[in-house]
């Protein structure tokens, strides 16, 4: 799949069949996560990838917009590290740009996948930290549901020339 193909027919897809998610499949995934750009190159992500049902299932107990991982193949959490960034505060724009790249990366290699945010919302946050055990100093950003799309969604134009300024304000 070409890059603008996959980047203008990105959506979030919530309905996944039963088919698993391969081993292969979320490497690449991992992959394009890590590939991201980050300030001063510091890479201050981790990623926890929940395949069980049980911890999956646990989720929507706290989160109210994520029922669709009732049904996904797993779940990448999106972190930051505060060591690894060195106190600048970007570890929100890098782990951002690696969340954007996962989902891209479903949608090219034909796997369906939706953001849910967590980070800055303290109810979440700390939901997130105590059901997988995140240590003190990682910032769960995001979850990333994953799965084989039992659902297509045509492109969306979201092209708002209104928003373009050119030159100044």
């Amino acid at each position: 799949m070409e890059a603008m193909e996959a980047i203008l027919g990105r959506r979030s897809i919530r309905k996944y069949s039963d088919k698993p998610v391969t081993d292969a499949e979320l490497k690449r995934l991992l992959e394009a996560g890590m590939a991201a750009p980050s300030g001063h190159n510091r890479q201050p992500w981790h990623f926890v990838v929940v395949r069980d049902r049980a911890t999956l299932l646990e989720i929507p107990k706290f989160h109210n917009y994520s029922k669709m991982l009732e049904q996904a193949a797993l779940a990448i959490i999106v972190c930051g590290d505060s060591e690894l960034d060195g106190g600048t505060g970007f570890w929100v724009q890098d782990c951002s740009a690696a969340t954007q790249n996962i989902l891209l990366a479903a949608k090219a290699i034909g796997l369906g996948a939706v953001w849910l945010g967590v980070y800055p919302n303290e109810n979440l946050v700390k939901g997130v930290k105590g059901l997988l055990h995140i240590p003190d100093k990682i910032q769960p950003l995001c979850i990333i549901s994953i799965g084989h799309p039992m659902e297509e969604k045509p492109p969306a134009n979201r092209y708002i020339q209104d928003r373009i300024h050119a030159g100044s304000w």
